[in-house]
């Protein structure tokens, strides 16, 4: 009887789950529209409040603010861009209006001026009410004091009733300006300037500038302060004009802002910088284009040299040092001659140290090209710091530093065409005060940066493979880490480059260590290696090698107190399993706080005032909401969102690690997802989707998304198929039979296991992955079809030609980075030809889609148009997708909408014996474009 009763209940049970999963949906393209992100999430400084975004696929996004005491939660729809004061008594936000409202008003084409602007939310969180302002364009909260907020008006018409110090006299426009009103949160009382453009909160110091254009002879256009702790207003500059880069110092003692108050249409704006120490009646022009500087060069004074427009002000954090920048007169066009007498034509120069095309997409960036110089308050002096040839420095200790860096990549420009970055550069240091550039190294590949007290500089080496230090007081460089201890640099490298380091965690206090990171451990080293490195965590050596890495809890932090406890994150090689630790500087000892099959967020945010943390934890089933804990031993946890309940609803299906061995003996990874209620006596048809290794992304939640470039695992599984996604290691010089020898006997493994149908198998890829598979089906018709987003399928005719997004030669990936050739064309021209799929079409047997736009910045296009026309004259079944404008994948969401429904609807065709779509079946002519898409399913 016990045996039959047992046997009942399972059965009873069975059956209910069974009937569960039978009455689950199956995901179409509507369900992408209805499922939410979490962005910008934020804590309160008391911990007591967490506020965030929750943003659908389609339609307006609704603000969310959590009390975490009583677990209660207020919504706020279309509510965006949320701060919450600093003594977390109010939350103020911007509501934007409705986006059908919007859509709706743009079909009506109603013109710009007469939509519904944005309106302010101001939310008291201790009496639960909302204040609303409507027509605000901007709004700022003070950082580190409370009591008031300010807000900038849209352009409009004067309203009676409005409270304002000065009665208008011209109309609100972009030109003249709009209302500021600074708002007391408690009182709700208001004060409003007039003909506003811009204004600025300092961090600490309760006060404020803003610039006018002003409204008559009782209130100027100008620069003013004002001051909300006396409720004084201070005129600190008194002259119509452009008024930018508004700012104080840390302590809102001291403030600066640029002016042009030229009345004669000059082409070069004749820019001032002001300065005002707080104290005196007025601000004081300390530096215009009339002042001199020391001599840039040996052969250039800098005298004719102009305050630039496009630097931005900023003080030492002691308040001692104001920075600022200057440029050269830039050349000027002619502006007697006519547009049909300027000759266009580019020179392009085998000296010139950038490409023509390079240097076009730079040109903005160049033509705002500023110089650092630095303005001594005490000593009312000045000291240009970068100059034509150290043109980038980096600061110390907040711009506290003596001393300075400076750096000059002029003379290795070049080598990035074919090595790309990082780049090469010769490092100088300089006093700021005065004197001039010293050279302490040549030839740096690195990124040299200053320790936070500014004694020491610090960088990778990646030709070396090693981390080097300055010290400025011993004037000596120091390799500091030594690979035969351990391996700082990328172990798992397989590119024609030096490889990568594995990065660090930060400075001790006062400088006294460096702490590296290897692969798995955390390392404490000495500046200038006076006593042996110390190894804290033990991660290589553990049965699942364990990579531990240090959490940044405080936002300002700028060196780790080896004093305190700190919070670790870990993350386990063979299982993936992540989770945090506390950790013992000084007694190396570990605690294990949380963790598991998930994936724990790297950058968990701490409230300022107490120890309540706010992180994400999640899985592949397990979508990561926020959650909460009130210490730092991860006790009592607490579930803040919850985005998508609507989950439940739909069949999900699990995903899990997958070995084998590859063609060439490697044992391999990777990650195989499998539908619903796997059943391992069924066979289920496969996509095979990859790019290089992915399998550290095992526990990673993958939500119904449209993307822009790949399958969407969650929904696919839904849909009744099995993903692999395979790890692929390379072999420099054979980048496509590395993929080959990885891919095809996984598949094959899979397919011996049973569940797979072996006559229903496609294969997803974009970019590096659309080249890879382009590549397998010129060797294999294991395939039933395959999409290949924007492939390289000729890497001679790639080679020569430009990333158009940044205007580089494409030879460094051939030579160097991700194609992995290792050489040139001439070097090696049957890996060019080998790797080349183009070279091989006559072979494939597989039906292809390509995706590949017309404005693609990474991968020329023509590159699809090879693949697609080559493929066309053989008589192949091939299609190929054109997002008109769109770089390297579609961006647009009816674009991400259009090409994840043509896909799904190419796979499901060959793979699961749907019905072809039109679109498929005849195309879609150029005449009706945009008007019929060809979705529905042909008929029989």
């Amino acid at each position: 009887m016990k045996f039959l009763s047992v046997l009942i209940l399972s059965l009873f049970i069975f059956n209910i789950s069974f009937s569960q999963n039978l009455s689950k949906k199956t995901m179409d393209e509507t369900v992408y529209a209805k499922w939410n992100k979490i962005q910008s999430p934020t804590i309160s400084n008391n911990g007591e409040w967490v506020v965030y975004n929750l943003k659908p696929g389609e339609g307006d996004m609704q603000l969310k603010i959590f009390n975490t005491k009583n677990q209660k939660e207020y919504t706020f729809d279309r509510g965006t861009k949320a701060k919450i004061t600093d003594d977390s008594k109010f939350v103020i936000f911007k509501i934007t209006p409705h986006a059908d409202s919007l859509r709706m008003m743009k079909r009506n084409k109603v013109k710009k001026k007469n939509m519904p602007n944005d309106t302010l939310g101001i939310y008291n969180l201790t009496t639960r009410s909302l204040s609303k302002v409507p027509n605000v364009k901007s709004f700022k909260v003070p950082e580190k004091w409370n009591g008031h907020i300010a807000y900038l008006r849209e352009e409009q018409i004067f309203a009676k009733g409005d409270t304002i110090s000065v009665q208008p006299k011209k109309p609100e426009t972009t030109d003249h300006g709009t209302r500021l009103t600074i708002r007391a949160l408690a009182t709700g009382t208001e004060q409003t300037f007039t003909y506003v453009k811009n204004y600025a909160i300092s961090e600490e110091g309760e006060k404020m500038l803003f610039s006018s254009t002003g409204n008559d002879s009782t209130f100027s256009a100008g620069m003013y302060c004002y001051d909300f702790s006396e409720k004084k207003l201070k005129t600190l500059h008194q002259e119509k004009g452009e008024y930018k880069f508004l700012t104080f110092d840390e302590k809102g003692n001291q403030a600066a802002f640029l002016s042009n108050v030229d009345t004669t249409d000059a082409q070069v704006a004749p820019f001032q910088l002001h300065f005002w120490n707080g104290k005196s009646d007025a601000a004081e022009i300390v530096f215009n284009n009339v002042n001199t500087l020391p001599a840039l060069s040996a052969d250039r004074s800098g005298k004719d040299w102009i305050v630039s427009e496009h630097e931005r002000l900023s003080f030492s954090e002691n308040g001692k040092r104001l920075f600022f920048g200057v440029a050269p007169p830039p050349i000027l066009q002619d502006t007697n001659l006519l547009e049909e007498e300027i000759v266009q034509v580019e020179v392009w120069s085998y000296t010139d140290k950038k490409l023509y095309t390079q240097q076009e997409n730079d040109l903005q960036r160049d033509k705002n090209k500023a110089y650092l110089t630095v303005y001594d308050i005490a000593k009312k002096s000045f000291n240009q710091l970068a100059d034509l040839t150290v043109d980038e420095v980096r600061l110390g200790n907040e711009g506290n530093a003596k001393m300075m860096i400076g750096y000059n990549e002029k003379p290795y420009l070049e080598k990035l065409s074919w090595e790309g970055g990082p780049s090469y550069k010769d490092l100088y240091i300089k006093d700021l005060s005065g004197g001039k550039w010293k050279q302490i190294a040549k030839e740096v590949r690195g990124t040299p940066r200053m320790s936070p007290k500014g004694n020491y500089i610090y960088w990778h080496s990646s030709p070396d493979t090693a981390w080097f230090t300055y010290s400025f007081s011993s004037q000596k460089i120091t390799q500091i880490s030594n690979n035969k201890i351990s391996k700082f640099y990328d172990e798992l490298n397989d590119r024609p480059m030096h490889p990568r380091s594995t990065g660090m965690a930060g400075w001790t206090t006062d400088d006294e260590y460096l702490l590296l990171y290897d692969r798995y451990d955390i390392w404490k080293i000495h500046p200038e290696y006076k006593e042996p490195p110390t190894r804290l965590t033990k991660g290589r050596e553990a049965a699942d090698p364990t990579v531990f890495r240090y959490v940044r809890l405080d936002r300002e932090e700028r060196n780790i107190d080896l004093k305190k406890e700190a919070l670790l994150h870990s993350f386990k090689e063979k299982s993936k399993q992540e989770g945090y630790l506390s950790f013992n500087f000084s007694n190396k000892k570990m605690e294990r706080l949380v963790g598991g099959d998930y994936a724990f967020t790297r950058r968990p945010q701490k409230a300022k005032n107490v120890n309540v943390l706010l992180f994400t934890k999640e899985s592949f089933q397990l979508f990561p909401d926020l959650r909460l804990v009130k210490d730092h031993k991860f006790n009592q946890e607490k579930k803040v969102s919850a985005a998508n309940p609507q989950q439940s609803d739909y069949k999900w299906g699990t995903i899990e690690p997958y070995t084998w061995t590859s063609l060439d003996g490697q044992e391999l990874t990777g990650m195989l997802v499998k539908p619903d209620n796997f059943d391992p006596n069924k066979k289920y048809p496969m996509l095979v989707n990859f790019y290089e290794r992915s399998s550290h992304t095992l526990h990673r939640h993958r939500a119904p998304y449209p993307h822009r470039s790949t399958i969407n695992y969650a929904y696919y599984s839904n849909r009744g198929y099995v993903i692999f996604n395979p790890d692929v290691p390379y072999r420099v010089g054979y980048p496509g039979e590395s993929a080959y020898n990885a891919v095809i006997p996984g598949v094959t493994s899979l397919i011996e296991k049973g569940f797979i149908d072996a006559d229903n198998i496609g294969m997803q890829g974009h970019s590096w992955g659309g080249y890879q598979a382009a590549y397998i089906v010129t060797k294999s018709n294991i395939f039933k079809c395959a999409e290949s987003g924007a492939p390289v399928v000729n890497m001679i005719s790639a080679y020569g030609g430009i990333r158009w997004g940044s205007g580089m030669s494409r030879a460094f990936q051939y030579e160097h980075t991700q194609s992995r050739i290792g050489g040139t064309p001439w070097e090696y021209p049957i890996r060019y030809i080998e790797n080349s799929p183009i070279f091989f079409l006559d072979k494939i047997e597989t039906p292809l889609l390509i995706l590949h736009n017309d404005n693609d910045g990474a991968v020329p296009w023509y590159q699809g148009i090879e693949f697609f026309n080559g493929l066309r004259r053989l008589g192949k079944p091939v299609w190929m997708l054109n997002y008109n404008g769109e770089p390297h994948w579609p961006l647009k969401l009816q674009n991400r909408k259009d090409f994840n429904l043509r896909m799904q609807q190419f796979f499901d065709f060959y793979l699961q014996g749907k019905q072809q779509p039109m679109w498929m079946e005849r195309g879609v002519p150029a005449m009706e474009k945009g008007i019929r898409q060809g979705f529905e399913l042909k008929k029989d």
